[in-house]
């Protein structure tokens, strides 16, 4: 059965996980946010009491595109993504989010300072409240 993967991530998706998102969830079609909703999720203003009302575009595109058992990429602000995986529960979509192997490199400076490099792989997608 071919999927549609609907991504709201802040990040590029990589290639291995769209390798991984037509091996495993069987998706032959990935469409990311359009470019004027694409900054409403990656800034959301750290000051907002409520961001359910400043959602509200996001939830309006998904709901005019997605269809039932579609999944929905979804990973970035922990509320937001609290927000957007009940939303997407309720319209009939499959929320998910990548888990990844975390490697940190650390280098000491003679000043004393650490630069530390983290290097992330996709591993798999989870299925939310799994």
């Amino acid at each position: 059965m071919n999927h549609t993967l609907y991504l709201i991530f802040n990040h590029q998706i990589t290639v291995r996980q769209k390798q991984d998102a037509r091996e495993s969830l069987g998706v032959d079609k990935i469409i990311e946010l359009p470019h004027d909703l694409d900054p409403l999720w990656r800034q959301i203003p750290p000051d907002l009491e409520s961001i359910k009302n400043y959602l509200e575009p996001v939830k309006e595109w998904l709901a005019s595109h997605a269809k039932k058992n579609n999944y929905l990429l979804v990973q970035g602000d922990f509320g937001a993504c609290y927000i957007m995986v009940n939303f997407a529960i309720k319209i009939g979509l499959i929320p998910i989010y990548s888990t990844t192997e975390r490697k940190a490199v650390e280098e000491h400076d003679d000043d004393g300072t650490v630069k530390l490099t983290h290097h992330f792989r996709h591993r798999i997608f989870r299925k939310y409240g799994v």
